[in-house]
């Protein structure tokens, strides 16, 4: 019975150096082997598998062993959708940039600025942060309406840029809020005047005329305060920020005879605007 169980445990090593005589490691695939058809599809198909990763790399291998092909150019920009859905958006942007810059007359080149440019907007920060990257985005946002105005991407560029408007004009609002804060008034204002004169258009217009009424009452510029509050309520006549100017105004004693309406009633539009104009 020893005899056995030490003949077994003889044999074992002779099984395991069997074991790596015999079998060879797995090869690793040349890509160069496979035809360019298959490894663009293993890229089509690892992209709608959500590896994107994957597909990069297979779209990669496409360009890089098939480089005179048909087939390497569509590859290209594949790969950087794959590297945009992957978050890797500086990749994306190199990938795109190289695209442009070889294939300018290219049927997908508008696509490809328009990617390029949502690679800069993904990237946007709060408003608690730089903004450089809004700024990135906006140009690049841009120049697809400029390149390709009319298209498609030209509409959703100019969308995606009344957005970054608003938050650039949201960034300059918080620092005018703290500059306020800190009783540094001056400096806000040039914040409140800044959101004014540039991103007019944006959501936070009403407020920023708002806080310049306000600033100007503490500074004793009652002219200013009430010239201010006359814009608030012209154009944003029903906005709790007029109506907070106009009682501002009211508290301080500075309407007697200023060209200042009150804020709306409760009446219907019509009406309203009808006393507003006699």
């Amino acid at each position: 019975m020893l005899k056995l169980r030490l003949a077994v445990l003889a044999a074992l090593p002779l099984l395991v150096s069997g074991c790596s005589l015999f079998s060879e490691p797995p090869k690793t695939e040349d890509p160069a082997s496979v035809p360019v058809e298959e490894l663009y599809n293993r890229g089509v198909d690892a992209l709608n598998a959500h590896h994107y990763s994957v597909a990069s790399d297979e779209f990669d291998n496409v360009e890089q062993y098939y480089p005179y092909s048909t087939w390497a150019t569509n590859a290209q920009i594949m790969q950087a959708y794959a590297q945009y859905l992957d978050n890797k958006f500086t990749d994306a942007i190199g990938t795109l940039d190289r695209f442009i810059q070889l294939h300018p007359s290219h049927r997908d080149i508008g696509y490809a600025y328009y990617l390029r440019a949502l690679c800069f907007y993904q990237q946007i920060s709060d408003i608690q942060r730089d903004q450089k990257g809004t700024e990135e985005a906006m140009a690049a946002l841009q120049e697809v309406v400029n390149r390709f105005p009319g298209s498609a991407y030209a509409r959703d560029a100019k969308l995606k840029i009344d957005l970054c408007r608003d938050h650039l004009a949201g960034k300059e609002m918080e620092i005018g809020r703290w500059y306020e804060r800190q009783h540094l008034y001056v400096a806000a204002l040039g914040r409140f005047q800044r959101v004014v004169d540039i991103y007019q258009t944006t959501n936070h217009t009403p407020e920023a005329l708002e806080r310049l009424t306000e600033i100007y009452l503490l500074l004793g510029l009652p002219d200013e305060a009430r010239r201010t509050a006359a814009v608030l309520g012209y154009n944003y006549p029903g906005s709790r920020w007029y109506a907070d100017s106009y009682n501002q105004l009211v508290a301080d004693g500075e309407l007697k005879g200023a060209k200042v309406p009150p804020p709306p009633d409760d009446r219907g539009f019509f009406s309203r605007t009808f006393g507003w104009i006699f």
